[in-house]
């Protein structure tokens, strides 16, 4: 097995432990898993063993089904356990749009790259067909095969992440309830008063003057109060 089929086949293996540990974590069933993504239970399975890798909306729907950051799925830390909600509605029909999209971006990266299908075939190891059927959504992408991919025509897999969609949104969502979270207490009990509203909302306004207007009033309030 050369380098790059090793590469692939540890990866896919890290996936199916994260994968299984978030499972777990919510104390949710292969079988439910499976239908969540759409696929039979085997499949699943075979994602949680490591014998096959999920593609990246795949990685991504899991990541909303079971209300974890999106980057868990590059880290190493073991969940906590945590209450289960339902999942969004038309879970295959979402996937299926996103692998169209993934599919579109790699034809686009790779072309933005200047690389023929066949340079990037001998260069991943990957057969030319296989990438078509990739770049016209014909088939899922596994994540291990799009990071190599990505890394031959060096992007960031970031730039592969659902932006505008639900499971975007819900992404944006969470790290922004994660900054939030990073602010000092007393800064977010701050925040949490309703009662502190105006405050806030002149501190928006305010950090929308250019600095020669913030002078201006920073002069005014020490005339009044001098």
């Amino acid at each position: 097995m050369d380098t790059r089929n090793i590469q692939v086949s540890l990866r896919a293996k890290a996936l199916g432990v994260l994968i299984r540990d978030a499972r777990l974590a919510r104390r949710l069933t292969v079988r439910e898993c499976a239908q969540a993504l759409g696929v039979k239970a085997a499949t699943f399975r075979a994602y949680e063993e490591g014998r096959k890798s999920p593609s990246l909306p795949e990685i991504e729907l899991l990541a909303y089904f079971f209300k974890l950051p999106l980057d868990h799925f590059w880290q190493r830390e073991i969940l906590s356990e945590a209450p289960q909600q339902a999942p969004l509605p038309n879970l295959p029909l979402i996937l299926n749009l996103r692998h169209r999209m993934i599919g579109a971006n790699l034809r686009q990266e790779r072309m933005n790259a200047g690389m023929s299908l066949k340079t990037l075939a001998e260069r991943s190891g990957i057969s030319i067909s296989r990438l078509k059927a990739y770049e016209l959504g014909e088939r899922p992408i596994p994540l291990a095969e799009l990071e190599l991919l990505l890394q031959i025509i060096d992007t960031p897999i970031e730039h592969f992440f659902d932006q505008s969609g639900p499971i975007g949104r819900w992404m944006a969502e969470q790290r922004e309830i994660q900054r939030f979270l990073e602010l000092p207490f007393e800064l977010r009990e701050f925040i949490s008063k309703p009662v502190n509203r105006p405050y806030l909302e002149l501190a928006m306004r305010l950090s929308e003057l250019s600095t020669e207007k913030l002078r201006a009033v920073a002069e005014g309030l020490l005339d009044i109060t001098l």
